[in-house]
């Protein structure tokens, strides 16, 4: 089975969809392929329509694979998504992409749903030596915010634009950089965000040092 947009899906069945915040959803399906942690599927509840992309939210030994998707207004497949129930059908392709994690010594740069395919790495095992910096609007932006504190502890940086909270640096991720006094420019730096977000934040890591080849990107849409 294909979509008009060329990638060759397969059927799966919706095993939960659980609301973790208000618009932002889990959705999780029987793994039916090998992947490697950071990468993408595409999906699609029909087959007359385009798929989307979505990074994979889970880790490579379990036996479900997770997704992290917000609500669009103007997205029809998340409104339709978001509407699932177990046992629906969904289609989705084999997992695909160069965006994945290495058990180097790294920072993961996340906003909002960016942080997917960073919890994909963590729950394969990954997170040793990172630091990992999320941004959001609100307190409630921060997904998976409980186990990412008890792991990382003091390299957890949670950066909240609009609310203040116990623990969150109040303002966006990209201030916070800003206010480091210095970065290690041996580490990779990664990024995953809107096209706005990783254009400023890697304007503002080379601006402090980062060679440019340290730096791997990610465009969430």
């Amino acid at each position: 089975m294909s979509t008009k947009d060329g990638y060759k899906l397969f059927q799966a069945n919706v095993l939960k969809l659980e609301e973790i915040a208000t618009g932002v959803f889990v959705l999780s399906y029987k793994k039916l392929h090998e992947f490697i942690a950071g990468q993408v599927v595409a999906i699609t509840t029909d087959l007359n329509d385009e798929s989307r992309l979505y990074s994979i939210a889970s880790g490579v030994r379990e036996e479900e694979v997770r997704i992290l998707f917000n609500v669009v207004p103007e997205g029809k497949l998340t409104t339709q998504m978001s509407q699932l129930v177990e046992g629906d059908q969904i289609f989705i392709s084999k997992p695909f992409g160069k965006f994945t994690g290495t058990k180097e010594p790294a920072y993961w740069i996340a906003a909002g749903t960016g942080i997917a395919p960073f919890a994909s790495m963590f729950y394969s095992g990954l997170a040793s030596n990172k630091v990992l910096i999320h941004g959001g609007r609100t307190l409630s932006a921060f997904y998976f915010r409980n186990v990412f504190e008890v792991y990382f502890d003091d390299n957890y940086i949670p950066c909240c634009s609009q609310q203040s909270g116990q623990g969150v640096f109040k303002g966006r991720l990209t201030e916070y950089l800003k206010s480091l006094n210095e970065l290690p420019p041996e580490h990779k730096y990664y990024l995953c965000g809107s096209a706005e977000m990783v254009v400023e934040t890697r304007d503002i890591l080379i601006q402090k040092g980062i060679p440019f080849k340290q730096i791997i990107a990610e465009i969430y849409f």
